[in-house]
């Protein structure tokens, strides 16, 4: 279908856009365009953020004491962006049909996995738990964890901004107040009940000292540090009990966001096996070759250990696909860089020009032949080389 998109506009605040529908509902077209456009851009800016507070983090004297928190941002970052990408492949700018968009929303809403060897399978067993969650909450956390992060490192300004930064964490105490109703009625939920009480009361003692003009910089810091760590660790636990429910229900919602991961990365195949020669030739393994779920405990528990399996071969192929595309881009990149490095040189050379059309025409073909490519960059940098060396002499 056709849409009218307009210029994308960014998110009033620096939290995660609000994600479109429920699991199991289809998303609406346009609904989907504004989630993606936001989520693109909120995408963007957290990696910025990240860089800037890693950087701040290793130049600090306390840096191994943001070491794991910093591990674990960059993971869910990477597992956010990956299910993003796929994302975008399913939209296919807007050709969206009813299939397309059910894809879309168990990608949504689906289970979301760090791969092995990344950043997070270092963790302890119970914060890469974390990471089991869907792409809403997965922000979330994220959000939680950076805005902790920054109060830890002092990274927020003072002054004017203490009205936005009081906000901040009003929305932040609301935001434990809904998962408190998460979590399971007993001393669990108690304690958390209570936690919440004591941040409302910090905050409304915090807002009454600024109001009066008093410095609260010494006060709302480390009430921003709680708030934020207080969501965190309750969407944390929100998502280890979910981890944990091995049920029937469980394995049916991870087999269709597996199916839906497939059909996007058979989509991204198809692309890279049009642009790149040779393209990687991985099996994409389908999901529904596994059959219906089984009920009964111990199938069950098999069952599951196949999902995980398939996931970790569709991430596998969905790094080596991607991979191939990203290539191409670099490698023009390069191509350009090593141009204007001869033009600024104020280089004359016949075989380079010759060089530099051949590149060209290997550009403009589909797909790009990446043996041919890689040899007339090689000899490019080779010639170019030689004769800024001549030149120097």
């Amino acid at each position: 279908m056709s849409l009218n998109l307009t210029p994308p506009t960014p998110p009033s605040t620096g939290a995660a856009p609000e994600p479109p529908g429920r699991l199991g509902a289809a998303v609406a077209a346009q609904d989907a365009f504004a989630y993606l456009r936001d989520l693109g851009l909120w995408r963007d800016k957290r990696r910025s953020e990240l860089d800037a507070l890693d950087a701040v983090a290793l130049a600090s004297s306390e840096r191994d004491s943001f070491s794991r928190d910093m591990l674990v941002s960059m993971a869910l970052w990477k597992a956010i962006s990956d299910r993003y990408d796929l994302l975008e492949v399913t939209f296919d700018n807007g050709r969206v049909g009813p299939r397309e968009a059910e894809r879309i929303s168990a990608l949504i809403w689906g289970r979301l996995d760090v791969a092995p060897g990344s950043a997070a399978g270092s963790l302890a067993p119970s914060t890469a738990g974390a990471l089991a969650l869907s792409l809403p909450e997965a922000c979330r956390l994220s959000d939680a964890m950076t805005s902790s992060l920054r109060a830890r490192l002092s990274l927020e300004p003072s002054g004017a901004e203490v009205g936005t930064r009081l906000k901040d964490v009003r929305e932040t105490i609301e935001r434990v107040r809904d998962q408190i109703g998460l979590v399971p009625v007993g001393a669990g939920r108690d304690a958390a009940r209570a936690l919440h009480q004591r941040l409302e009361q910090r905050l409304v003692d915090v807002t009454d000292r600024a109001r009066r003009g008093a410095d609260v910089g010494g006060l709302l810091a480390p009430l921003e540090y709680d708030a934020s760590s207080t969501e965190r660790d309750l969407i944390v636990g929100a998502g280890q009990r979910l981890d944990a429910a091995r049920d029937a229900e469980r394995a049916r919602r991870l087999r269709t966001e597996l199916a839906a991961r497939g059909a996007a990365i058979r989509l991204l195949e198809d692309q890279c096996v049009a642009a790149v020669d040779p393209a990687p030739r991985l099996a994409i393994p389908d999901v529904t070759a596994l059959g219906e779920v089984p009920t009964d405990p111990k199938p069950l528990e098999l069952y599951l250990g196949r999902l995980d399996a398939v996931s970790r071969a569709l991430t596998r192929a969905h790094s080596a696909y991607a991979d191939a595309l990203a290539e191409v881009d670099e490698v023009r990149g390069l191509v350009g860089a090593l141009g204007a490095q001869a033009r600024a040189s104020g280089i004359r050379a016949p075989d380079l020009d010759d060089l530099a059309g051949r590149l060209d025409q290997a550009f403009a073909r589909a797909p790009t032949d990446m043996l041919r490519v890689r040899a007339l960059v090689a000899a490019f940098q080779a010639y170019l080389q030689s004769v800024t060396t001549q030149g120097t002499r």
